[in-house]
């Protein structure tokens, strides 16, 4: 224990001045138990720090494969170990400057005991959530129907929220968007995923009932629909598709109408007729795509971005089915595959399907920047490979 006289004394050998200091002195010592690795360091930003004060917790997840993150209840960060030249020692109840009393009597000395040290701690980057294994769970099992004899017979991986919380990098209220985004729902307390063709069998009934009965696309009701396709499929289904293909409004009557969503329509019905050809006579395509949207619709090919690729140098000019959902998740991965598919692409083409890569306040020109080499053909801006593609 040092006494205020070795304290003093060691003042004058730094040749500090005593005046210009706090007379609270902090002696330092290693307790029994200290030593690194005992404790780890996060640094947070102020918003993080406000939710653990709060009582709010954060979540590290991963499996033994992944880079960890740390999620909020919204957001998730990447983990990285920064080294620091300075040893961050740990001491229990160590005071502040500012939260001494500069008052306090000359001879007060506070012996502290150090339960730790680190030389680095763990920063937190805001990262894009890693939701692409999301999907490729829920396609293990994709609900095919009520009468499904798959569904009764074989056992499959099922996921309820607290599985999916345990199994995918990303923050609840980003789970819980993605889940509304790739048209998931709960069946039996399991998020499932419609299988297409029954997807397409439900979106059907629907839009036949419509026609039947004449009603504007803004104005279809849900009781109604309830009512004459309940006997066909589960009501629970049929809302679902309603939700999933139309925005719900409630009328001042207080009965609840759907507005059907004409992009989304024409996108599921071009998914249909492209997914069983590799490529597709561009106008002949379009005629047929016309020809099978429901009346009062038009189809355009703006609603194809993310789904389908025309190939404008072909003779004929031709579209196929390349959705982005089925492009790999890392950056530079992407970039490979997109430029395998296609050797230059203009912004235009490819923003689809490097959109969803931007991280906050990132933009696709800073992507192709990084990942593309870009030149002028014809008078247009295209992008190649920065790098040999396999």
């Amino acid at each position: 224990m040092r006494s205020r006289a070795e304290v003093e004394a060691t003042l004058q050998t730094a040749k500090l001045n005593p005046a210009e200091l706090l007379p609270v002195a902090h002696c330092l010592s290693f307790g029994p138990q200290a030593g690194a690795g005992e404790c780890c360091l996060l640094q947070l930003e102020p918003g993080l720090c406000a939710e653990l004060e709060a009582g709010r917790s954060l979540v590290i997840r991963g499996e033994k494969d992944e880079q960890a993150v740390l999620c909020s209840k919204d957001k998730t960060y990447d983990m990285k170990i920064a080294d620091t030249s300075n040893m961050l020692l740990f001491i229990p109840g160590c005071k502040t400057p500012e939260q001494l009393n500069a008052d306090q009597a000359s001879c007060n000395i506070i012996h502290s005991q150090i339960a730790g040290f680190s030389n680095n701690y763990w920063e937190l980057r805001r990262c894009r959530p890693k939701l692409k294994k999301l999907r490729k769970l829920l396609m293990e099992d994709p609900y095919e129907g009520p009468d499904s004899q798959k569904d009764q017979t074989l056992t499959f991986s099922k996921y309820t929220t607290e599985d999916l919380l345990s199994l995918i990098q990303a923050s609840e209220e980003e789970i819980l968007h993605q889940l509304q985004v790739i048209g998931a729902c709960k069946i039996e307390g399991y998020w499932r995923i419609l299988e297409f063709d029954y997807e397409m069998k439900l979106l059907n009934h629907v839009t036949q009932l419509i026609d039947s009965e004449s009603w504007p696309l803004s104005k279809v009701p849900l009781r109604t629909c309830l009512e004459e396709l309940g006997s066909l499929e589960p009501r629970e289904m049929i809302e679902h598709i309603l939700l999933s293909y139309g925005r719900k409004y409630t009328d001042d009557a207080g009965e609840v109408y759907f507005e059907m969503r004409e992009d989304k329509i024409c996108r599921a019905i071009a998914q249909m007729l492209l997914q069983n050809a590799v490529k597709f006579n561009l106008s002949e395509f379009q005629e047929v795509w016309q020809q099978s949207v429901p009346e009062g619709m038009t189809s355009r090919l703006d609603q194809l971005k993310g789904l389908a690729l025309v190939d404008r140098t072909s003779r004929p000019e031709t579209i196929f089915l390349l959705k982005v959902e089925d492009l790999p998740e890392d950056n530079q991965e992407r970039f490979n595959s997109l430029f395998s598919i296609r050797e230059k692409w203009t912004e235009v083409d490819i923003t689809p399907y490097i959109q969803d890569l931007c991280a906050e306040k990132q933009t696709v020109g800073t992507l192709l920047t990084k990942y593309a080499r870009s030149s002028m053909q014809n008078g247009v801006k295209v992008y190649n490979s920065r790098r040999p593609i396999s």
